[in-house]
């Protein structure tokens, strides 16, 4: 059986997921609102960070996948 995720979908996941938690982190205002949910947005904009770096090393893995194969 093999796995249903390909590395083109993980990488694809992890950009739009990185995106997507920092436009959180930078929209998020500890003014606007109030509605009670405790969010972090140093935790936030950390794990945002840290999915854009996965994302950029599946991107230079398959950079060096392409340089060499050739």
């Amino acid at each position: 059986m093999r796995f249903p995720l390909t590395f083109w979908d993980l990488s694809l996941w992890l950009a739009v997921v990185s995106i997507i938690l920092l436009a959180t982190s930078e929209l998020l205002s500890p003014y606007y609102g109030r509605t009670g949910i405790a969010l972090d947005k140093r935790v936030l904009r950390s794990a945002s960070l840290a999915a854009g770096i996965l994302f950029l090393f599946t991107v230079a893995v398959r950079i060096v996948g392409i340089i060499i194969g050739m």
